[in-house]
């Protein structure tokens, strides 16, 4: 039980355990993606047309940026408001971020396309499931 929870008995300790079960299965869902994809780039380097220089910088900051945001669900986890409110923030840029990826013509090659589909759809999760109104109601100021 978090130091959150105390204060707030109308929570259930198990909706908040399996809330954040889900929050940390897809964000290490999203890494694997993330890492299996800088796998698949190493192996397709000879292959200019299907990996760019975009696909080496994006795939690199998005496998980046699953990590921190696994080791920040964590802290949110163990109850920090601090890290709950940055992982509810960089979700959503993560989010919007992989949308324009997508959206963008011409930049990216289409299975990488496809892939960060794949982990805005992850993504989305996070955000729903961080966005919900347990772990808002939880983490709101006291």
């Amino acid at each position: 039980m978090t130091t959150t929870e105390l204060h707030r008995p109308e929570l259930r300790p198990s909706d908040t355990r399996r809330a954040f079960r889900t929050v940390r299965g897809l964000l290490l869902a999203y890494a694997g993606l993330s890492a299996a994809t800088l796998a698949v780039a190493f192996l397709l380097r000879d292959h200019a047309d299907l990996v760019t220089p975009s696909v080496w910088v994006r795939g690199t900051i998005v496998t980046a940026g699953a990590v921190v945001a696994v080791l920040i669900a964590e802290r949110a986890a163990r109850g920090s408001r601090t890290a709950y409110r940055r992982l509810r923030i960089i979700s959503g840029a993560m989010l919007a971020a992989t949308v324009v990826i997508i959206a963008l013509p011409g930049t990216f090659p289409a299975w990488f396309k496809a892939e960060q589909g794949l982990c805005g759809l992850a993504l989305l999760g996070v955000a729903a499931v961080l966005n919900g109104r347990h772990l808002r109601t939880l983490f709101a100021r006291l």
